[in-house]
């Protein structure tokens, strides 16, 4: 199999193996992930619209509509990416998990800032093998660490999911072929995070889970804001620095696959930098590829 994508900056060239194509999807795994995403959405505009009063404080109506909808959501999202999968990127899921539980869980319980980075393989796997292979690491990382180090992750598969898809959308548009896109990309994404992560921190734990956040929640309370206003200011700012800086780190690492690991996975070719005129390949660079 050869690839002649004149966008790629690498010419034609033959890759060390078969590239995992995603397989093609059939017509209810569109509708599982349209169906999950409804469900998300749906959940998150019944918190807005009706505003309760109730907190984490129990297991109200409020707090299981909450942790139901979004961990619904998620699930059918997952199980509705899972046929669009190839059996070669379905083996990196472990090492991608791995990523974000080891990460996430020193950044997030151990330092004082206001930070995850819990979603570094996510994102990754997202750019090497698009949308929904992110967001079935997304959903995955936040079950496997919920059940097994912290529950307190599970209802935010979601946004997990969210992210996972997110980086694979900016990949597929060209932001990972410059740092500084991916990093936009990444702050961008940041925003419906926020959002989205927002009322699980509010209505199911009664504000931020990190010490760091916790705090910044605990500094907009005293201020006067509600505790869903409070966590939602904290949230935007947090997610949008924190994923800025994932998608960067995501981009490094990206770059660090070696050309023959990374033309095994067909979705690869969107993040390939572009060509610069007049240089040839292998010109200032270890791989042949030009510098962000």
């Amino acid at each position: 199999m050869t690839s002649n994508d004149p966008a790629s900056g690498q010419g034609s060239a033959a890759p060390a193996g078969p590239a995992a194509t995603p397989p093609a999807a059939p017509l209810w795994s569109t509708l599982l992930i349209a169906a999950g995403a409804l469900v998300i959405a749906g959940t998150y505009l019944w918190i807005l619209a009706t505003q309760p009063a109730t907190l984490g404080v129990d297991l109200g109506h409020t707090t299981l509509a909450v942790m139901a909808g979004y961990l619904a959501g998620a699930l059918l999202i997952a199980a509705g990416a899972l046929p669009r999968i190839p059996a070669t990127v379905l083996a990196l899921l472990p090492v991608m998990i791995a990523l974000n539980v080891v990460i996430g869980q020193i950044v997030g319980t151990l330092t004082p800032i206001p930070l995850y980075l819990d979603s570094l393989g996510t994102v990754l796997i997202g750019v090497l093998a698009g949308p929904a292979a992110g967001a079935l690491t997304g959903v995955l990382t936040n079950l496997i660490w919920g059940v097994t180090i912290n529950p307190s992750l599970i209802p935010f598969s979601a946004g997990a999911a969210f992210i996972g898809a997110a980086a694979g959308w900016a990949a597929r548009a060209g932001a990972f072929r410059r740092l500084w896109t991916a990093i936009l990309a990444g702050g961008v994404a940041g925003i419906p995070a926020g959002l989205l992560g927002a009322p699980v921190a509010a209505y199911v734990f009664g504000g931020g889970l990190g010490v760091g956040t916790g705090g910044v929640v605990a500094a907009f309370q005293a201020a006067g804001a509600s505790m869903l206003a409070a966590t939602t200011l904290q949230a935007i700012p947090s997610d949008i620095i924190d994923k800025a800086i994932v998608f960067a780190v995501a981009f490094l690492a990206f770059r660090a696959v070696p050309q023959r690991l990374r033309s095994r996975f067909a979705f690869t070719a969107h993040s390939l930098p572009p060509k610069v005129p007049g240089r040839s390949a292998g010109a200032g660079t270890r791989s042949g590829e030009d510098l962000p």
